[in-house]
């Protein structure tokens, strides 16, 4: 796959969160800020400033650029993780083998997010086709409360990124966005305004209605 299809890595997350404001983002091009998605943002342009970082048996590279031409994506890691470790794969100018960690950077305090845990495996997958290897654990690295959230990189997580990378390039493949659908996340998206969804649900109803009067009224 060239490099020019790769779907950006973090719509993963985007897609887990909700389908339509993926496609949003994906098809139609769209994105507004909140609070919440600017401190995100904030956070990500401070993290991913390239550079490595050398502690005893430890290495750590930020902002460090993956790619999955199975997958698909393409995208930075806010921070790999890399311990020494004979079971672990070979890394270009450094002696050794090293195990593989990434790490996923978030605003606020620790909270239980699938489309968190997705994004963070589909870094892993990157890493292991860019490398080898297989890695089975990562960290969700919170900036409130300076807490670590270990993940564990399960057959289940491998699928959702799987499916979600269908997705996603599906949606691209037929500029198809998904219809509205009213939930409590819609409250704290940032896209609430652009997507509208009780207004295009209000709209729906009606012509469905419209329609059901239309074939009650013919012979």
């Amino acid at each position: 796959m060239d490099e020019e299809d790769l779907v950006p890595l973090s719509y993963l997350s985007q897609y887990c969160y909700c389908p339509r404001r993926a496609a949003l983002l994906l098809v139609d091009q769209q994105w507004a800020d909140n609070q919440f998605t600017a401190e995100g943002t904030l956070i990500h342009e401070r993290v991913h400033q390239e550079g490595r970082e050398k502690r005893g048996p430890s290495l750590s590279l930020r902002g460090l650029y993956l790619h999955s031409s199975c997958l698909g994506l393409a995208g930075k890691a806010d921070c790999v993780e890399m311990q020494a470790a004979t079971d672990g794969v070979t890394l270009p100018g450094w002696e050794g083998t090293w195990r593989l960690y990434p790490v996923e950077f978030k605003h606020g305090e620790r909270r239980d997010e699938i489309e968190y845990e997705v994004q963070l495996c589909a870094q892993a997958m990157c890493l292991e086709e860019m490398l080898g290897g297989r890695i089975t654990e990562g960290f969700l690295f919170y900036e409130a409360d300076h807490r670590r959230q270990a993940v564990m990189l399960d057959t289940r997580l491998r699928g959702l990124v799987e499916d979600g990378a269908r997705q996603l390039h599906a949606m691209l493949k037929t500029g198809q966005i998904p219809p509205p659908r009213r939930s409590s996340r819609c409250k704290g998206c940032s896209m609430v305004d652009i997507c509208l969804p009780r207004v295009r649900r209000s709209g729906r109803d009606y012509l469905a209605q419209l329609l059901r009067d239309a074939q009650g009224e013919a012979p």
